[in-house]
């Protein structure tokens, strides 16, 4: 009796099962499929029964159809599929990646009658694969350096300074531009330093008066003025035992430079309202944008302040000096974007890249990400063309020599900063690999590839 009451309500049984199932007589005509195989492939039942199952363009079905001659589908010659991973169409046109297992039918007198299939729809999950792949690739970048992208030779020469600094506790000062990526330097030479394991505090010193200032970097006591309803501890207490990075150095009021030489000379803070002295160990990097040289003419900066934070100074090229990295900086940031929303973009189009190469970058590096970040909001899919640029990119007059280096890729990049490097070298190998931080074997092996002569004269094949 039960048997009987479970066919009748088979039907039922086959639409509450999360995945497809579809059910094929002997030539491939499909007479059944449930709720989630019409949800999982966009057709109807009604578009489906009485039609070949050709319909949903399975790529496994079609390799067979043309290698194996006789046998439509491979099922009805092997009998079963376990767990095949397979590519159909859906509906409207995009492809469906799912697992597919099968089994064919027979009757009493073992001839084969038809075949049944459940389909598991994996696209998310191969999407998500895709995603962790372009993570990956992104993490594995050749040409990024502690976060920091780069291949001009000014970077390289970034790099190395940054790795020495890194071994040494003496501070460092960063100088370049807004926008150049002054944090992420000071951020790598923490991570690569002896304290990486200890604390890495920032403090804009531009961003605060001159009273909240001193009680972010030093700290103070209950009672020290109005609103200090308890003790708090400063940042440099805070860093204790790591870095601590000073942005925008230039703008620190001039009392509380008095405080801060403190600080560096003796190693210790005190807290505001306080008269006890608290011993911290702290390596100090700073950053500014000004001219601190200026500054101290004009008495607005300390010079003997300047002396000890000066000690290594790391000088960031802004965008403009160094327009071969346009096109590593802007692929980045399009693979980057691109995993963040959910857009199908393909590529940056050539004329694209030629407008990001002619135009001078007053923002520098952070100008060139929200540039992108507009372009892919104005852009919904497919390429991203000029007209998905900020208008001030398009309008800007052209810079002068640069148009030999418009669309070239990152092959032509290191092709022509290997020709540029030798020439300037006279040809002379051992000294390019010192000026690009590669080794003699790199060069020669790059010589040789790009096709290219030292002997005398550079040449180019």
């Amino acid at each position: 009796m039960f048997e009987h009451e479970l066919d009748r309500y088979w039907h039922t049984v086959a639409n509450t099962i999360s995945d497809g199932i579809m059910v094929v007589d002997e030539q491939g005509i499909i007479i059944y499929v449930n709720e989630a195989f019409e949800g999982i492939t966009g057709f109807s039942k009604d578009e489906m029964v009485g039609r070949d199952c050709s319909i949903l363009n399975c790529d496994i079905c079609q390799e067979v159809r043309e290698n194996r001659g006789c046998h439509w589908c491979a099922l009805f010659q092997d009998g079963n599929m376990r767990r095949r991973r397979c590519v159909f169409r859906h509906k409207d046109g995009h492809s469906i990646h799912a697992l597919k297992n099968a089994s064919i039918f027979h009757d009493d007198h073992g001839n084969v009658i038809g075949a049944v299939e459940t389909v598991t729809d994996i696209t998310d999950l191969i999407e998500k694969d895709n995603r962790i792949a372009e993570y990956q690739r992104e993490l594995r970048s050749a040409d990024k350096f502690q976060g920091i992208i780069g291949a001009s030779a000014q970077m390289q020469k970034i790099f190395d300074l940054i790795t020495n600094a890194s071994r040494s506790d003496a501070p460092v000062i960063i100088y370049g531009e807004s926008g150049t990526g002054k944090e992420l330097v000071a951020r790598a030479i923490h991570r690569l330093s002896e304290r990486f394991r200890g604390p890495y505090v920032k403090i804009n010193c531009a961003a605060l008066t001159e009273s909240l200032l001193e009680s972010e970097l030093f700290g103070h006591v209950k009672g020290a003025y109005t609103g200090a309803v308890k003790d708090r501890s400063g940042r440099f207490e805070t860093a204790h035992g790591g870095s601590i990075f000073l942005d925008e150095i230039g703008d620190l009021p001039l009392a509380t430079q008095v405080k801060l030489l403190r600080v560096l000379e003796e190693k210790i803070v005190e807290r505001v309202g306080a008269n006890t002295s608290i011993p911290v160990d702290v390596r100090i990097i700073s950053a500014t944008n000004r001219d601190l040289k200026e500054l101290i003419g004009s008495d607005i900066f300390r010079k003997d302040l300047y002396f000890r934070i000066n000690v290594i100074p790391v000088h960031l090229p802004p965008l403009r000096e160094r327009i071969e990295d346009i096109p590593l900086l802007a692929d980045a940031f399009f693979r980057k974007i691109r995993l963040k929303v959910n857009k199908k973009f393909t590529a940056i189009s050539r004329e694209t890249m030629a407008a990001l190469m002619n135009y001078t970058w007053p923002g520098n590096v952070r100008e060139l990400k929200s540039a992108f970040e507009y372009a892919c909001v104005t852009c919904q899919e497919g390429t991203i063309q000029p007209e998905h640029l900020p208008e001030n990119i398009l309008t800007e007059k052209k810079l002068s020599g640069s148009a030999k280096r418009i669309s070239i890729n990152r092959e032509e990049i290191k092709k022509i900063e290997l020709i540029e490097t030798l020439e300037e070298t006279g040809g002379n190998q051992s000294a390019a690999a010192k000026l690009l931080g590669v080794t003699r074997v790199t060069i020669w092996n790059r010589m040789k590839r790009y096709g290219i002569s030292s002997k005398n004269n550079i040449t180019v094949n």
